[in-house]
């Protein structure tokens, strides 16, 4: 979730698909699956300084522990290491290793696919221990263009927070840039929140912070729409409102189903990007 994607994340494509419609039933739970294994991919070099985040010696739920405070700097009320929990089950996104999502849809006019891979592998990152998300964009060719490693963890209440990414843009077939990758607790990177516990419509909080790097901000818009996508139809859908201070221009939403988690991303300002759910493969 870095500049490189100023719609963030998932904006992919297989074909040229529109902007969902309405209506449906409720998205499937995810089964439990296993323990993750330790193995961690490679650790960004840090690219920014401001002050590294510090574990909170509160133990007590916090609605919000990633606030968007105007004219404040960023603080995050970080759980100390044995306030995380070893799955993420967060019923807006639930990472379990195993799972397996695929999105299709155009970015800048070009068809792209995205696959989004929960592996079993983890990171220790400021002590805490992070699920490894394998993300892959792919060309309309079928081509390799974008291969991240993202670090993801859930507190015990629920919170899931974002710990940084190992990403690299392809060209040609060879790296190009590794731009957008950080890592909290190095070089003054601090982590964020991806989803709250409590979501609740007008909250606002940090995704990401490497100053003048990653910066993406969530605010949630709604918790009970509804959408159409080429997987199937879901209500009860959380939508947020993504953006980031580093291109203003930008305006994205995001729909989050219960037991699946991202199922539509579409820019409505600064770009014609959308991204539909097309394939969901739950951990065996």
């Amino acid at each position: 979730m870095n500049a490189r994607r100023a719609r963030t994340a998932i904006v992919f494509a297989g074909f040229a698909l529109m902007a969902g419609a309405c209506g449906g039933t409720q998205a499937p739970s995810n089964p439990p699956s296993p323990q993750p294994v330790a193995s961690n991919p490679p650790t960004p070099q840090p690219v920014a300084s401001s002050p590294s985040p510090v574990p909170s010696p509160s133990a007590e739920a916090v609605a919000n522990p990633a606030p968007v405070a105007k004219g404040q700097p960023y603080r995050p009320d970080l759980p100390p290491p044995e306030d995380f929990v070893a799955v993420i089950d967060n019923p807006y996104m639930p990472f379990m290793p195993g799972t397996r999502t695929v999105f299709e849809g155009v970015s800048d006019g070009e068809r792209e696919r995205n696959v989004v891979s929960v592996t079993d592998r983890t990171k220790v990152i400021l002590g805490v221990t992070t699920t490894v998300v394998h993300d892959q964009v792919f060309s309309a060719n079928g081509d390799l263009a974008e291969d991240t490693f993202d670090w993801y963890a859930q507190d015990r209440f629920g919170n899931v927070w974002y710990f940084g990414e190992d990403t690299a843009e392809y060209a040609n077939g060879e790296v190009s840039s590794t731009k957008g990758s950080w890592e909290a607790g190095v070089g003054g990177a601090q982590p964020g929140v991806v989803m709250l516990a409590q979501p609740t419509v007008g909250e606002s909080y940090h995704q990401e912070f490497l100053r003048g790097e990653a910066e993406d901000v969530g605010t949630i818009v709604a918790v009970d729409d509804r959408v159409s996508v080429p997987y199937g139809s879901f209500d009860h859908v959380l939508v947020t409102e993504d953006t980031t201070p580093l291109e203003p221009q930008i305006l994205e939403h995001k729909f989050y189903a219960q037991g699946i988690g991202v199922v539509l991303e579409r820019v409505l300002r600064g770009g014609q990007e959308v991204s539909r759910l097309v394939s969901f493969t739950p951990p065996s």
